[in-house]
C-alpha cells in the first residue's frame, strides 16, 4: 500500500525535472560564442586572404613575361583593396541577407546589410561573431575575381579591369554566392559545395573564358616566345595557395570540429595526387616533367576538391586527384590548343574544368558518413544543375559586362602599349 504514493512522488520528480529541462534546451539552442570556432576562423580567414595576397599575385607573376610581371602582381593587390569596399558597401548584404521583407529572394540577397547595417560588436553568426564570418567571406569574394585576371594577361587596361571587377563583383559573385550558401534556389536543390568549386572556381573559369576571347589573342600568340620569366615566383606562389586553401576548404566548416579536420585531410591528398598525376601526364606525352606541371596539377586538384572537402573520404579525394591532374592537363594544353583561344595562364582549364569535375564527382563520392549524403545519378544531375545555372549567369553577364565597357572606355590596351609592356606603359615602372 505504500508503494503507490512512492511511485507517485517519482513520476512527479520526473515530470518536474522534464519541464525544468524544457527551457533548459531552448536556452541551449540560442547561438552562443564559442571561443576555439572564433580562434579557428581568425585563423583560416588570415589564410584565405593569404590565398591572393601575396600566393596568387605570386603566381600569376612568375608565369608572365618579364616586361608584366609588376602589372600583373598589381592586378591581385587592387582587387584586394576593390573587392574589400565594395563587400563592406553593398556585396555582402546581396550575397548573405535572406529577410524578405528586406528585398531577398532565392535569385539575391537584399539591402539589409549595406555598409554593414547593424553588425554590432555581439551580432553572431552561429558560434562565431558575424563580422568574422562576413570578413572569412570576403577573402572568397576577393580570391574569385582575382582569378579571372589570368585568362586575359598582358593585355587589358588597367581602368578597364576595375570596372569590370567591380561589376562583376556585384552583379555576378554576390548573387550566385546568394544561391549556394545564402539560401538560394541551388541550396533549396541540394546543390553541394563546400568550399566554392561553383560560386569561385566555375564562375571565375567561365568568366576568364569569355573575358579572353572578347579581348582577342595577345599579339604574336603563336609566334613569339611566351614562356613564364621567373617560374621560381610561380612555384612560391603555388605552395602559399596550397597552405592558405586549408583555411579555405577547412575554414568553410567555420567550426573547429572532426569535419573541419577532414576537410583538411582530403585536401592534402586530393592535391599531392592531382600534382603527380599532371605531372606523370605530361611526363609522357611531353617526355619531361616541368615545374610549370606539377604546380598546375597541385592548384587543379585544390580546385577539384574544393566542393568536395566536406562531403567526401580519403579515398574519394584520391579519385578527385587523380581525375583532376589528367582531364586539367589535356584541358589546359590539347584542348586549348586544337580550338586556339589565348588563355594565357589556363583559368579555363584549370579552375573552370577542374571545378567541373570536382562538382560532378562530388556527387559520386559524396558520403553520409563525412556529412554529405550517398552518392548517386540523382545528385550528379542536382550537381550538373549547379554548374549549367553558374556557367549560363557568369558567361552572359561577363560578356555583357565587358562589352559596356568595351563601348564606353575601351578594355584593351594599344598594341604599342602591348609590345612596351604594361609595367611601363600603364604603371610607369620596371622589373630592374
Amino acid at each position: 500500500m505504500k508503494t503507490k504514493p512512492t511511485l507517485l512522488a517519482a513520476a512527479s520528480a520526473l515530470l518536474g525535472t522534464a519541464l525544468v529541462a524544457v527551457p533548459a534546451l531552448a536556452q541551449d539552442a540560442t547561438p552562443t560564442l564559442d571561443t576555439g570556432n572564433t580562434a579557428w576562423m581568425l585563423t583560416s580567414t588570415a589564410l584565405v586572404l593569404f590565398m591572393t595576397v601575396p600566393g596568387l599575385a605570386l603566381f600569376y607573376a612568375g608565369m608572365v613575361r618579364k616586361k608584366n610581371i609588376l602589372a600583373t602582381a598589381m592586378q591581385s593587390f587592387a582587387i584586394t583593396c576593390l573587392v574589400t569596399v565594395i563587400w563592406f558597401v553593398v556585396g555582402y548584404s546581396l550575397a548573405f541577407t535572406t529577410n524578405p521583407s528586406a528585398g531577398a529572394n532565392k535569385f539575391f540577397g537584399g539591402f539589409e546589410k549595406l555598409f554593414l547595417s547593424g553588425m554590432g560588436v555581439n551580432a553572431l553568426s552561429g558560434s562565431i561573431p558575424e563580422s568574422l564570418f562576413m570578413v572569412f567571406q570576403m577573402t572568397f569574394a576577393i580570391i574569385t575575381p582575382a582569378l579571372i585576371t589570368g585568362a586575359f594577361a598582358d593585355r587589358m587596361k588597367f581602368s578597364a579591369l576595375l570596372w569590370f571587377m567591380g561589376l562583376w563583383s556585384v552583379i555576378v559573385y554576390s548573387p550566385v554566392a546568394h544561391w549556394v550558401w545564402g539560401g538560394g534556389f541551388l541550396a533549396n536543390a541540394g546543390v553541394l559545395d563546400f568550399a566554392g568549386g561553383t560560386v569561385v572556381h566555375i564562375n571565375a573559369g567561365i568568366a576568364g573564358l569569355v573575358a579572353c576571347l572578347v579581348l582577342g589573342k595577345r599579339t604574336g600568340y603563336g609566334h613569339e616566345n611566351m614562356a613564364p620569366h621567373i617560374l621560381t615566383l610561380s612555384l612560391i606562389g603555388a605552395s602559399m595557395l596550397w597552405v592558405g586553401w586549408f583555411g579555405f576548404n577547412a575554414g568553410s566548416e567555420l567550426a573547429a570540429d572532426g569535419r573541419a579536420a577532414m576537410a583538411m585531410t582530403v585536401t592534402q591528398i586530393a592535391t599531392a595526387v592531382a600534382a603527380l598525376a599532371w605531372m606523370f601526364t605530361e611526363w609522357m606525352v611531353h617526355k619531361k616533367p616541368s615545374v610549370l606541371g606539377i604546380i598546375s596539377g597541385a592548384v587543379a586538384g585544390l580546385v577539384a576538391i574544393t566542393p568536395a572537402s566536406g562531403f567526401v573520404d580519403p579515398m574519394g579525394a584520391l579519385w578527385i586527384g587523380i581525375a583532376a591532374g589528367v582531364i586539367c592537363f589535356f584541358a589546359a594544353t590539347t584542348v586549348k590548343k586544337a580550338l586556339g583561344y589565348d588563355d594565357s595562364l589556363d583559368v579555363w582549364g584549370v579552375h573552370g574544368v577542374g571545378g567541373i569535375v570536382g562538382a560532378l564527382l562530388t556527387g559520386v563520392f559524396t558520403s553520409a558518413a563525412v556529412g554529405g549524403t550517398a552518392g548517386s545519378i540523382h545528385q550528379v544531375i542536382i550537381q550538373l544543375e549547379g554548374i549549367l545555372a553558374t556557367l549560363v549567369w557568369s558567361g552572359v553577364a561577363s560578356f555583357v559586362i565587358l562589352k559596356v565597357i568595351d563601348i564606353t572606355i575601351g578594355l584593351r590596351v594599344t598594341k604599342e602599349q602591348e609590345v612596351e609592356g604594361l609595367d611601363v606603359s600603364l604603371h610607369g615602372e620596371s622589373l630592374q
